[in-house]
């Protein structure tokens, strides 16, 4: 299976703050690759690398043998890259549907259009005229993750997808991702807290500790052990 995206030590900055230090990953076309670690690892900082929401050498990202690491966010989501933001953000000023329209602002041809996302979740055709502020939670983040399909993306990044929804919900919304991912080969990189969750949901694990990757592998060989030591930075 070859390389749809590969880092190269792979750095981030907040003003003077360094939030990444030399970063080497992959995600590999049609997987699904999750990143775990302790609140404020450097995850989030990653996602935001990649999207181009945040500056890096030419050569420290490569997707589809291009390297983007200097490119803008609107010449990134072209190539096809799609970032679900943590806290869905929304636009509450739109509808439903129209918030779903907005991902198609790159202009990519492929499967995804808002029949098909209302098909993969439902009550969202119900609810397509209906404010944001006036879903719940987890119909938010059904928002959130069709707008990012409507950009038609050969990678799909969710940033902590679970976040703040009821377990019964997070499994909907997991069901729904996984049948998106294996109907439109989409790889996917996600953000997950709950490490049982992002393991079963995922090919691939890395850790990251303080800005670096301190565990990466199979994510059905990983131990518990290995995870809460990489975790903790033990």
């Amino acid at each position: 299976m070859s390389a749809l995206l590969e880092t190269h030590a792979l750095t981030a900055y907040y003003g003077d703050f360094q939030a990444l230090f030399g970063i080497d990953a992959e995600v590999r076309d049609g997987e699904c690759v999750a990143l775990i670690g302790a609140n404020g690892a450097g995850k989030s900082t990653f996602l935001r690398a990649i999207a181009g929401l945040g500056r890096s050498a030419p050569d420290a990202i490569v997707f589809d043998g291009t390297r983007i690491g200097a490119k803008s966010p609107p010449e990134i989501a072209a190539l096809g890259i799609a970032l679900v933001p943590e806290g869905r953000r929304l636009f509450a000023s739109l509808s439903v549907e129209e918030n779903l329209s907005t991902g198609t602002f790159n202009g990519r041809k492929g499967p995804w259009t808002t029949g098909r996302v209302y098909e993969l979740f439902p009550v969202l055709a119900e609810k397509r005229r209906a404010s944001p502020n006036a879903l719940s939670g987890g119909q938010q983040q059904m928002v959130a993750i069709g707008r990012a399909l409507m950009a038609n993306p050969r990678l799909l990044m969710c940033d902590e997808v679970s976040l703040g929804l009821a377990p019964a919900v997070v499994k909907d919304v997991y069901a729904a991702l996984r049948r998106a991912c294996a109907e439109s080969g989409v790889s996917v990189v996600i953000v997950e807290q709950d490490i049982d969750l992002a393991c079963a949901m995922s090919q691939r694990a890395y850790c990251f500790t303080h800005g670096n990757v301190s565990l990466s592998g199979e994510s059905g060989a990983l131990t518990r052990d290995a995870i809460s030591a990489a975790y903790f930075g033990v």
